[in-house]
Parts: structure tokens; C-alpha cells; sequence
């Protein structure tokens, strides 16, 4: 029976590079985003690679919508082995000056949408009755809170506990959870950040960039390919035996 890994946000950046590492591994892949038109695109990358994949549009904030992902995608394309919670935004700004709509969208998107995610996985893994593996994004911020992104850092820690508890719960059906967590990864996403961060800062995006490579001790920022062997890794029958765990990806800016 063909194995079936779900990967949320999966129509750029980290997410598109996770759904095609693990297709190299031989899962098909439902690439699910809120954007149809990349969601579509890489669908089709895959399709063309010889991948077994299809686009999904939904909104991982809302319950619904991240259930019916996961039935529709069992239908079109098999039997659930992988859920990527890799879907996630953020914004840059000062504490006092984060708006409320900005904060209860990126609760609902990395830290409910998570949740939803974790749910409708372990659900599905139960219904099948022989284990499975979810898998989080979390992020550095969510090790050592970041200036700036206060509501970002909050998303992040949550998800970390979610991703512990629900180990502890799910263990007994075997369905693994863990976590990984990025530092700097150049993405549509990290070019937003770098530049808010320079205006705040008053700063070129140059000099923004350049302090920050100052923090990675191996001496470059991070690829999506960098954190899809994480996450394939998470996959694997080689980390069967891991589960809670939030491992960093960030080149050795923060040790603990």
C-alpha cells in the first residue's frame, strides 16, 4: 500500500523542500497550503519527478478544514505514515506596538493549526491501528524567545509542549511526535523578517543579515534542504525509538 506523508505549507520554502526529500524516501505527498496556485505548482514539480502528489488548498487555522485534509488525502492517496506540521507565519514588531489581528491570526495559524493537525493525525493513525509519525515545526525562537517577535516565540514554546504531550499520550499507539526547530532559513519568510527587523532597527538589511550570520557557528544560514533531512530523518524506521524531542537545525547559534 502506498504510504502517504500530509505536509501543511508546502507551497514554498521549508514545506515545499520537506514534501520533495520525502518523496525521495518514496511516500506520496499531499501538498497542502492556503495558496492553490504554489500549492499547484509543486504538486506538479513532483508529479514530473515521478511522485505520486496532489495540491490541496486549506487554511490549517480552521478545524475543519484540517480534518477533511486529512480524509480527502487517505482517499486520493493512500494510507496515512507521515503528518508534517510545518504550516506557520509571522510578523515583526515591537511589543507594544503588535496589533491584535496580526497576534490572534499567527496564534491560530502556528499554534491552534498545530493542535488541529496533531489531532486529526493521531485520529487517523488510531483509526489504522498500527502507529505513525507527526511531526512539528517549531523554531529557535521557541528554545530562546526572540526580541520582536514576541507572539512568534509564544507560538513556538506552545508547540513544543504540544509536541511533548502528545508524545507522552499517543505513545502507546505508536505514533511517534517530535519536533524540529530552525534557526535562520532563506525563504520568502526570513526576507520579510530581515527587512522589518532593519527598519526597526535602523539598520541596512545588509548589516541585518550580516549580524545575524555573525550567530551561526558553522558559518552559513540554513537551506529547506537542511531541515527536510531533519524532518525525513523523524520519518524514517532509523529514529522509530524518538519521540518528544524538539531538535534544533540552526548551524550552532544556540546550544543547550
Amino acid at each position: 500500500m502506498t504510504k502517504l506523508a500530509i505536509v501543511t505549507g508546502a507551497g514554498q520554502g521549508i514545506g515545499e523542500g520537506i514534501a520533495h526529500r520525502l518523496a525521495k524516501d518514496g511516500y506520496a505527498i499531499a501538498v497542502a497550503d492556503i495558496n492553490a496556485t504554489t500549492a499547484t505548482k509543486v504538486a506538479a514539480d513532483l508529479t514530473a519527478a515521478g511522485a505520486s502528489a496532489k495540491a490541496y488548498q486549506l487554511d490549517v487555522a480552521d478545524r475543519d478544514e484540517v480534518f477533511d485534509l486529512v480524509n480527502n488525502a487517505v482517499k486520493d492517496l493512500g494510507e496515512l505514515a507521515v503528518y508534517v506540521n510545518n504550516a506557520g507565519v509571522a510578523f515583526i514588531e515591537t511589543f507594544v506596538d503588535s496589533k491584535e489581528a496580526d497576534v490572534r491570526r499567527l496564534i491560530d495559524v502556528n499554534l491552534l493549526g498545530t493542535y488541529w493537525g496533531i489531532q486529526a493525525a493521531g485520529a487517523q493513525f488510531k483509526r489504522q491501528g498500527h502507529g505513525g509519525r507527526i511531526v512539528n515545526a517549531a523554531s529557535l525562537a521557541g528554545y530562546e524567545a526572540s526580541a520582536l517577535q514576541s507572539a512568534y516565540s509564544a507560538s513556538k514554546f506552545g508547540i513544543r509542549g504540544l509536541t511533548q504531550s502528545a508524545a507522552k499520550e499517543f505513545a502507546k499507539d505508536k505514533i511517534t511526535v517530535n519536533a524540529y526547530n530552525p534557526g535562520i532559513v532563506r525563504t520568502k519568510m526570513r526576507d520579510a523578517i530581515d527587512k522589518k527587523t532593519a527598519a526597526i532597527k535602523n539598520k541596512t538589511i545588509q548589516q541585518q543579515q550580516a549580524d545575524c550570520l555573525k550567530e551561526i557557528a558553522i558559518g552559513r544560514e540554513a537551506t529547506p534542504a537542511d531541515v527536510a533531512e531533519v524532518v525525513a530523518w523523524f520519518a524514517s524506521p532509523a529514529a522509530g525509538y524518538i519521540t518528544g524531542q524538539s531538535l534544533q537545525v540552526d548551524g550552532g547559534m544556540r546550544f543547550h
